[in-house]
């Protein structure tokens, strides 16, 4: 597998993990009173439910060889709820709720990660590197 498929794989399980144990099971006061400006139009459970569909995508990406097009939307489907966090947190500091701060930074900080990661290289095979 490659790296890059490898993480997919690896960062869509935690974020599936992340919405079905971290959201739908145990939503903290921290994360709803951030992501207010989100849930007064969306339920928790919906973006919970978001996270596990997302992160799920990412991992069948990640097992589908030679797809340049499903490589690609495995990694937006990684950026996504993690955008849509960060700024939300965001929106939360800039209007009243400072302590958000430290999860908008963090969130965009992961999101921009993500995109990186996106658009780079896989070594070569270890049969095609130079001695």
């Amino acid at each position: 597998m490659s790296n890059r498929r490898a993480f997919l794989v690896t960062v869509g399980i935690g974020w599936a993990g992340y919405g079905g144990l971290g959201i739908l099971l145990n939503p903290r006061y921290g994360t709803s009173r951030g992501l207010d400006h989100i849930t007064q139009y969306v339920s928790m459970t919906l973006l919970g439910w978001g996270w596990v569909v997302l992160g799920t995508l990412a991992v069948l990406a990640g097992f589908i060889v030679r797809c340049p097009r499903i490589e690609a939307a495995g990694f937006v489907a990684l950026a996504m709820p993690a955008a849509l966090w960060g700024t939300a947190f965001l929106t939360a500091t800039v209007t009243g709720y400072a302590a958000a701060i430290g999860s908008a930074c963090g969130w965009l900080g992961f999101a921009g990660g993500v995109l990186w990661v996106s658009g780079m290289d896989d070594p070569l095979p270890r049969e095609l590197r130079k001695r």
